[in-house]
C-alpha cells in the first residue's frame, strides 16, 4: 500500500509590529486555494510532553460580533468532535449546555 498525504498551508502578512493583516489558507485537496480569513485557532497534540501547542491568529480588523460568533462556533464544533473521539455522550452534553449558555449570554440566539 502507498502512502499519500495532504498539506494545509496558512500565509499571514503582518505589519510593521508583527500584529496579522490578512490571513490566508490552502487546501489544494478541499478545493480551497488562498482564500481569506480573519481569524485561525490552531490547536497540535504534543505526544512527547503530553500538552496542546496552540496558534491563535486574527486580524487587526476582525469584527468583535464575529469573534464572538467564531468562539461559539468553534466551542460546538470541539464538543461534537469530543462526542466523536470518546463516545462520551454525558460530558458532549455538557459541553454543548455550556456552549448554549455561552451563546445566550453573548446573545447570539435569535
Amino acid at each position: 500500500m502507498s502512502k499519500t498525504s495532504s498539506e494545509i498551508k496558512f500565509t499571514i502578512e503582518l505589519d510593521q509590529n508583527k500584529v496579522p493583516e490578512t490571513l490566508s489558507w490552502t487546501a489544494k485537496d478541499g478545493g480551497v486555494e488562498n482564500e481569506e480569513s480573519k481569524a485561525i485557532m490552531l490547536s497540535i497534540w504534543d505526544n512527547v510532553n503530553k500538552e496542546t501547542l496552540r496558534i491563535d491568529l486574527w486580524t487587526k480588523d476582525m469584527p468583535v460580533d464575529e469573534m464572538k460568533i467564531f468562539f461559539h462556533q468553534t466551542l460546538v464544533a470541539m464538543a461534537d468532535t469530543y462526542e466523536k473521539a470518546t463516545q462520551d455522550d454525558k460530558m458532549s452534553a455538557t459541553m454543548k449546555d455550556f456552549c448554549d449558555y455561552f451563546a445566550e449570554k453573548l446573545e447570539l440566539k435569535r
